[in-house]
């Protein structure tokens, strides 16, 4: 069981990504703790010395900002507002991203920007450790005033309603409180908007993709040399003098990946009867490169979202003011998710038309990688699967941050749709990973007709690792299982583990 301690320390991505297993639990610091206290009593002192409104913490909300609450109402409004916003739809987020969604929340509030309670930051920290999953609905969000529909289905068990799953079974959030022994919080004057305020959403899917991502380009990286070996490809568009003259930092890094891999391999070392090879096998660097790029991209804005106070208004005891702004607009996210949607589906793109041209009988490959064509189909099939994949990704990437709807009577006039760009980023990561697999159940086929000849060391290790998984395809056979095979052989392992 690893512990994070939540301080004012930022967190990395690996870090963010380890927070989403459940063998993870978090404690909270105590320079946090003193920042929640001060500011929580910052609040409070404000509203005993002054009547004057301030934004969501003694007024109504979006539209409804001019409307004065009194006192005695406070609580009932910040319970209002958690039940009314509850308005979520669709499949349910997955458990993994509501675990990083409780830590991001966490890890926000615990700045000490925010005013909320104690209480209410260790109440969530027993459902993180507890594991307590909140039923989070994934549509619902436009991306600002944050991911007000997911946060609030997050924020429901807290006051003893909603549900959530624990221990395997779903509870109401009455019935959870019961048998955890908890009593439902009565929530102070800004929490309800503390806790619904903010880009948690967004980044526990950014964060997700992001460390996916790239495992996913490792993997995708490591395939590409694998086939450039299987497809008995040259190795000049790798050297190191073409990539100095286009110095882009994914162009180099990948192209320098490859060679390693393929490193005394007799396969590619042997003389090539073609001059030049398509695209998908000549034009790695430049594809894989560019793809590479943008994830760094994605990373750092990943990084700065994820240790950042989202909410509003924001609190600074220290300067004596308290500031309403936009903070919680996920357009940093949307155009990241975009892009880095964009920058998945090329790596899926690419390695499909790598899977088409192993199975077209070129270069001393039989046709779709079958010792008799005709009688048996081979690969035909599966290189039909990652096309039709391919295409879905494609339509996928239309991006949402393009869009805008005006909400809350024009209060809200332009939102992010971060959160649509983030779901459906998910979709796509799956569908590349699934991409990927073919192609690596392709490859490994077609590196068997290359015996006796062999590729690198790496490979080689790395082939009989995946032949523990996927047997060589001598005749037709259910092909489904073997995909699947392949696709868990890459969720399961590290190319740095298994290219040795």
């Amino acid at each position: 069981m690893s512990k994070i301690i939540i301080n004012n320390n930022p967190l990395r991505i690996s870090e963010l990504f380890q927070a989403s297993k459940p063998e993870t639990s978090i404690v909270l610091g105590d320079e946090a703790r003193k920042a929640v206290f001060k500011a929580r009593t910052y609040i409070d002192e404000q509203l005993a010395k002054q009547d004057t409104p301030f934004y969501g913490i003694n007024t109504g909300f979006g539209a409804l900002c001019n409307t004065r609450i009194p006192d005695s109402d406070i609580t009932l409004l910040q319970e209002n507002l958690v039940r009314s916003h509850a308005c979520g739809m669709g499949e349910r987020v997955p458990k993994p991203l509501v675990r990083l969604m409780l830590f991001l929340k966490i890890k926000s509030l615990s700045y000490g920007h925010s005013g909320v309670s104690i209480d209410t930051v260790e109440r969530l920290i027993d459902m993180y450790n507890q594991q307590v999953y909140p039923l989070i609905y994934q549509q619902g969000s436009l991306g600002a005033s944050g991911d007000l529909a997911p946060l609030a289905h997050l924020s429901l068990p807290l006051i003893g309603e909603g549900e959530a799953e624990w221990e395997g079974q779903i509870y109401s959030g009455a019935e959870l409180n019961k048998q955890l022994g908890w009593q439902p919080l009565k929530l102070q004057s800004k929490e309800g908007l503390a806790l619904l305020n903010g880009t948690q959403f967004m980044s526990a899917y950014g964060a997700y993709l992001t460390a996916m991502s790239y495992h996913f380009w490792d993997w995708a990286t490591l395939i590409a040399a694998i086939s450039l070996d299987a497809f008995d490809g040259r190795l000049e568009p790798f050297h190191a003098l073409l990539q100095q003259v286009r110095p882009h930092a994914g162009q180099l890094h990948t192209a320098q990946l490859v060679r390693a891999y393929l490193k005394d391999s007799s396969i590619a070392a042997q003389s090539k009867s073609q001059v030049q090879d398509p695209y998908s096998f000549r034009c790695v660097p430049q594809v894989h490169g560019a793809s590479w790029d943008v994830l760094q991209y994605v990373a750092h804005t990943l990084d700065i979202e994820c240790n950042a106070v989202t909410d509003n208004p924001t609190v600074f005891p220290e300067q004596d003011i308290i500031l309403s702004g936009g903070n919680f607009h996920g357009q940093p996210l949307a155009l990241a998710l975009d892009m880095l949607c964009i920058a998945l589906h090329e790596i899926g793109s690419i390695s499909e038309r790598r899977t088409y041209q192993l199975i077209n009988g070129h270069h001393n490959l039989p046709a779709f990688l079958t010792l008799t064509p005709g009688l048996h189909s081979g690969f035909m099939i599966a290189q039909y699967t990652a096309a039709s994949i391919v295409s879905q990704s494609k339509t996928l990437c239309m991006p949402a941050s393009v869009d805008t709807i005006d909400s809350s009577k024009g209060q809200e006039d332009h939102v992010s749709m971060g959160a649509n760009a983030a779901t459906k980023c998910y979709r796509v990561l799956d569908n590349t990973g699934k991409i990927l697999a073919i192609e690596l159940l392709t490859t490994i086929q077609a590196l068997d007709f290359r015996k006796p000849l062999k590729s690198s060391p790496a490979i080689e290790h790395l082939i009989t690792k995946f032949r523990n998984y996927v047997p060589f395809v001598a005749a037709d056979t259910y092909m489904k299982p073997l995909m699947d095979k392949a696709y868990q052989f890459i969720l399961e392992h590290k190319v740095e583990q298994i290219a040795k």
